[in-house]
């Protein structure tokens, strides 16, 4: 007879007594053909099911799913639970418009500087140009959105000579970023900018729909059953401040991925060195802001799509609380963990970025009740009125579980900055079933992603996608209903966990990738790859 667990309530585990334990994901790693005959036996009606289940066991996910019984009750969203008021942080309202509440974050921020950018060390061959920047450049009439666009049309046509390829983008107009460039330009003729992000060139990841672009989530046929009428909410709220949408991103396909591969459109290189990935999923989108192209990008996160390109290509990307921003008009709309967040080069323009696009969709508001948004007040360049009071757990057997201590080490001197220099206190936590958590999640994001593509799979599409989308598709297929509960019932458990974990601390922090960016083998270029073990060095968990 089988073997079976009942674990205990949540409120009973004694936390002092959990363990930690380094993740081990076991798979092959595959690439060209040897991938491509995998995947087709993978798809094989009788020896596919046996291969899936061996994977399944060997990682664990049968024993959580299958042979454990969790006592709590299924939590199929998250949940907003009650919590104090923070200190030091301008309560937005939701119902206000993007540009009222872009003029309230500028007041979270110290005052612009210009002589801290336009006198900078004239020997330095690269900087990034942030928001602020940009908006008095163009209130000085140092330079307009025209010209700024006419430069950023002709780098982009020169990257479509690179060898190797450096494909950021898979759709771009140059006439209609030229068309919204001479818009913006005229309303600073005439004195009327709009906004902060007025001129601003922003990319839009290809699963967040934009006019007069298709939405393909990175596929080749999406479009054909799939027509974009009109911008997503958030594409209309930068929209109406402004922005100068640049085209839509590249992206690993469907968001399967955390590497940024794609054999459809080409891989997009990492702009620091371009034998290496980005990162994924959102890979165009921090590759182009990383280059210095654009000032900031959108990007979907579930499982790390936004901070993991972001960490790689050394820029700023922000996941923000579940149902704060509208997800109508993307791809993950009927997802349960994915949100659309901004990528930037800095932490002021991702805030200003999230804080033209925030605000929850009017379903989520009556289901989710979410907390009234709020920004953290900013006002000096050392920003100790907001962050020196600031809890930070650190749960260190975690923290330093990556694939090299030099990311740990680096990380701890932040830890050691913010503590020393800014009066932050680092209290030591313990966040329990590391390894429930990482499967819950996997069967939380992969079951709502195969639901809405089942239909077009059905259609005879599956062969369309690429070899690394259909190895996710494969294991997905095998989850059951009872599956998908048990996730649910983790997912209310954890909650719990983290719960009890924030009445102590603020923030947990940890290194946001466990490896820098990895090296691209030249076979999966074509065909794409499956490497469990990157993608656990990547997330390392932390994720």
């Amino acid at each position: 007879m089988g073997k079976y667990e009942v674990m205990k309530r949540a409120s009973e585990v004694d936390v002092s007594t959990v363990k930690y334990k380094a993740e081990e994901i076991k798979g092959p790693h595959l690439t060209g053909f040897s991938f491509k005959l995998f995947v087709n036996i993978l798809e094989a009606p009788l020896i596919g099911p046996l291969i899936v289940d061996h994977l399944k066991k060997d990682n664990g996910m049968t024993k959580i799913f299958r042979n454990t019984v969790i006592p709590e009750e299924p939590m199929f969203r998250p949940e907003f639970p009650s919590q104090e008021p923070e200190l030091d942080v301008v309560v937005v309202g939701e119902d206000r418009s993007p540009i009222e509440r872009l003029e309230t974050a500028l007041k979270c921020l110290p005052q612009y500087d210009s002589s801290r950018s336009f006198h900078a060390d004239p020997m330095s061959s690269f900087r990034y140009w942030k928001i602020r920047d940009f908006a008095y450049a163009y209130r000085s009439k140092l330079t307009t959105p025209l010209l700024v666009a006419k430069k950023i049309i002709s780098i982009i046509e020169e990257f479509s000579y690179d060898k190797p390829p450096t494909p950021f983008l898979i759709s771009f107009d140059a006439n209609e970023v030229i068309k919204q460039a001479e818009a913006s330009t005229q309303r600073f003729e005439e004195g009327n900018p709009i906004s902060v992000l007025d001129g601003i060139f922003v990319t839009i990841k290809d699963d967040i729909d934009c006019l007069p672009y298709p939405t393909n989530g990175g596929t080749t046929w999406l479009h054909e059953g799939r027509s974009v009428e009109k911008d997503s909410a958030v594409v209309s709220k930068l929209r109406s401040c402004g922005a100068i949408l640049l085209g839509k991103a590249n992206m690993h396909e469907l968001g399967m991925g955390t590497t940024g591969n794609n054999s459809n459109y080409g891989t997009t290189r990492n702009p620091h060195d371009t034998k290496r990935y980005t990162g994924g999923s959102s890979s165009g989108s921090a590759a182009i802001v990383a280059s210095g192209l654009c000032s900031a990008a959108l990007g979907t996160d579930g499982g790390g799509s936004v901070r993991v390109p972001a960490s790689l290509c050394g820029i700023t990307g922000l996941k923000t609380t579940y149902g704060r921003t509208d997800m109508t008009g993307s791809l993950c709309e009927g997802g349960t963990v994915e949100i659309i967040g901004p990528l930037a080069s800095s932490l002021e323009d991702t805030f200003l970025v999230y804080a033209a696009i925030l605000g929850s969709s009017s379903n989520d508001r009556i289901t989710l009740r979410p907390t009234p948004p709020c920004f953290p007040k900013l006002l000096s360049h050392n920003g100790s009125n907001a962050i020196g009071s600031l809890r930070l757990g650190k749960y260190t057997a975690w923290f330093n579980d990556v694939n090299s201590s030099d990311i740990s080490d680096k990380c701890e001197d932040i830890l050691k900055l913010l503590s020393n220099n800014h009066g932050c206190k680092v209290v030591e936590i313990v966040v329990p079933e590391l390894e429930e958590m990482r499967a819950a999640h996997v069967m939380s994001i992969g079951s709502p992603t195969l639901a809405s593509l089942t239909p077009y799979c059905e259609a005879g599409k599956n062969s369309k996608l690429t070899y690394d989308t259909r190895t996710s598709f494969a294991i997905f297929r095998s989850f059951s209903a009872s599956d998908y509960i048990a996730a649910q019932c983790l997912r209310r458990r954890l909650m719990e966990f983290h719960m009890n974990i924030f009445k102590d601390v603020d923030v947990i922090v940890t290194p946001t990738a466990g490896m820098t960016a990895p090296l691209i083998p030249p076979d999966a270029l074509k065909n794409g790859e499956t490497n469990l073990q990157v993608t656990t060095n990547i997330m390392c968990g932390k994720l």
